[in-house]
């Protein structure tokens, strides 16, 4: 009975701030500046968490992106009425806590499809190509000749496995059969119909580049353990631009250093910000990104669109587009 008083407080001093004209209170958490017509967007880097607790108690809408969203974080917005999710995974929000609490939460799936297979085509290439240490070597003046370790390859002729059969991959499958590559893929319902699809095993026995894009849930969680790494043929390479855990990153990095896996492309990792001495990052044959593979000005201007419509709609007590909880 309590909860619903706080909620109908709430929502009346949410109202009198619309009818004054002041907009819903939307915190983007992120270091970006944003406008919207209608709305009273804040922004608030993710690093700072001082200041995140200080809009807390007047935000009705989160724009969430990666820091982790907890309980506490809400029992400190007793206005918060949604958190939008700024793509698709929703594993850094505790969806629990904002059902107990009444709080809706939606995302945008294949919004970011774009710039995330774009992405892990430009790793695929990186590793390949061995972009890390040519790079450092230039840099240093060193120039020619490069030694034989060097020598990279072409994704013309390989066969790219996909981990998964979504929009990304979907668009993915597109630009490596465009330069030359033989794509299978996985998924999580069988598609036996289709010359391309294979078991997950059979899938990795058979790939010379595995590419993952699969959500992050307890059954993914170390989906490719040491087992299945070495599954692989020798010399593969690995590309993750979905969630770091779904790859058991100990057994990677045994793997890279041992050289049975030629190399990996990362964009994500099982803790995020990600530590600089993670072993990984020491590794010649890995590329790496701070998981930033959906960050280009296109992604943000459908983000916004989606997101301010939501808020539209949240206003109008309309149904949310893309609800989670």
């Amino acid at each position: 009975m309590t909860l619903t008083l706080v909620s109908a407080c709430a929502m009346i001093g949410t109202i009198a701030r619309w009818t004054e004209g002041g907009g819903m209170r939307v915190l983007l958490h992120y270091d970006m500046d944003h406008e919207e017509a209608g709305l009273d967007v804040v922004s608030c880097s993710e690093q700072d968490d001082e200041r995140f607790a200080e809009l807390l108690p007047d935000t009705e809408v989160i724009w969430h992106v990666l820091r982790p969203l907890t309980a506490a974080d809400m029992d400190r917005a007793p206005e918060l009425r949604l958190i939008q999710k700024l793509g698709t995974g929703v594993n850094t929000i505790d969806l629990d806590a904002a059902r107990e609490r009444g709080i809706a939460v939606a995302n945008m799936p294949g919004q970011n499809a774009q710039a995330v297979a774009e992405t892990s085509l430009l790793l695929a290439l990186a590793t390949l190509r061995r972009i890390v240490p040519f790079d450092a070597r230039t840099r240093r003046g060193e120039g020619w000749p490069a030694g034989r370790s060097l020598v990279g390859g072409e994704l013309a002729g390989r066969t790219v496995g996909l981990l998964g059969g979504g929009q990304i991959a979907n668009l993915l499958r597109g630009m490596l059969e465009a330069v030359g590559a033989t794509v299978l893929y996985t998924s999580r319902s069988p598609r036996p119909g289709d010359p391309a699809w294979r078991e997950l095993d059979d899938l990795l026995r058979s790939s010379d580049v595995v590419s993952v894009h699969v959500p992050l849930t307890g059954e993914t969680r170390h989906l490719l353990d040491a087992e299945r790494l070495a599954l692989l043929p020798e010399g593969a390479i690995v590309v993750n631009t979905a969630r770091g855990a779904v790859i058991d990153e100990a057994a990677l990095v045994e793997a890279l250093r041992s050289g049975r896996l030629g190399g990996a492309g990362l964009d994500v990792f099982e803790e995020e910000p990600v530590d600089a001495g993670n072993p990984l990052l020491a590794l010649s044959n890995v590329v790496v990104m701070p998981h930033v593979a959906w960050l280009t000005g296109e992604t943000w201007d459908r983000y916004f669109a989606v997101a301010a419509e939501n808020c539209r709609r949240l206003m109008r007590g309309d149904g949310l587009l893309h609800r989670v909880v």
